[in-house]
């Protein structure tokens, strides 16, 4: 009996060693599965994403266009390259001469005046102002429309220097009138002979009124 158990054993030991053995073999065996990360997760949609089938578009707010400005119909001032400067007939007395001063109209709209041209007197080939300019005589009269060809008038007094004092006065030969009108810092010429004051007389050597129609 002993015999018999001890074969026994054997027989089962190399069965184990077989087991083992084939165990321990990576023939037959089946790798470990990889495991499968997750899909990504999907990215939230944009505020720049196009609205839901049937969604209404977001109201589009006009501007406006600004508005034209209003016309007044009233005719722009006059501009110095439109007129033409003149002097009308005049009259002498008590130690003076009156003239009109005439503006006329030589563009092509309707413009208007107001109030009192500057006037002084001119000499030389410079043609530098002599003595002061003209006073401003009499009260400021209101708008005067001219039309292409027309002119306005401005009465003009013009003294005789000659009745100052010379040495008050200083007398001298004059060749024109400087003219702006009204408003305006661009002047005109007008020939005139005469004489001046290229000094500062007692009195005004010249004066001049507002405009007003011709």
């Amino acid at each position: 009996m002993t015999g018999i158990h001890t074969r026994l054993s054997m027989a089962v030991g190399a069965l184990l060693v077989v087991g083992a053995t084939a165990a321990c073999s990576g023939g037959s065996t089946t790798p470990p599965a990889v495991a499968t990360p997750p899909p990504a997760a999907s990215a939230a949609p944009s505020s720049a994403a196009a609205p839901a089938t049937g969604a209404e578009p977001a109201p589009v707010t006009k501007v406006p266009a600004p508005a034209e400005p209003a016309q007044t119909g009233n005719p722009q001032r006059c501009t110095t390259a439109e007129l033409a400067g003149s002097l009308g007939g005049g009259d002498a007395g008590a130690g003076s001469t009156f003239r009109a001063l005439l503006l006329t109209n030589k563009g092509t709209r309707t413009c208007e005046l107001r109030g009192y041209p500057g006037v002084s007197y001119v000499a030389g080939d410079d043609g530098h102002q002599v003595g002061p300019a003209a006073a401003m005589d009499g009260p400021r009269g209101g708008e005067v429309f001219i039309k292409p060809g027309q002119a306005v008038a401005a009465q003009l007094r013009l003294v005789n220097v000659l009745n100052y004092d010379q040495a008050a006065c200083k007398p001298v030969p004059v060749r024109g009138l400087r003219v702006y009108p009204p408003g305006d810092t661009a002047s005109l010429y007008i020939p005139m002979e005469g004489t001046g004051c290229s000094a500062t007389p007692p009195g005004d050597q010249l004066s001049v009124q507002t405009v007003k129609p011709a």
